[in-house]
């Protein structure tokens, strides 16, 4: 096997496993008995979210999915910040 192939190999498995980890993260934030558990599965959602985007822009060799995958990374991180501010005193801007 030349490395063409097993690169094309490995980014298959890693987005198959990616997409499993989201769905795993979409039932957590559903299913999640508290409000802390949504929140850490959005976490994991987006996190995921952004990998599975760079494999794709790996694979492509474009740097569109690169720079969304950036995008997606720091919204997510200021949401789950919100988010935390919010479930520990009730407001995110004091």
């Amino acid at each position: 096997m030349t490395a063409v192939a097993i690169l094309g190999w490995a980014l298959m498995l890693a987005q198959g496993l990616l997409a499993l980890a989201m769905l795993a993260a979409a039932f957590r934030m559903i299913a999640g008995p508290r409000a802390q558990d949504r929140v850490l599965g959005l976490d994991t959602l987006y996190v995921n979210a952004s990998m599975l985007l760079m494999t794709f822009g790996i694979a492509s060799g474009s740097r569109v999915y690169l720079e969304a995958s950036l995008v997606i990374a720091l919204l997510g991180f200021v949401s789950t910040v919100a988010l935390a501010k919010f479930l520990m005193r009730g407001e995110v801007i004091e």
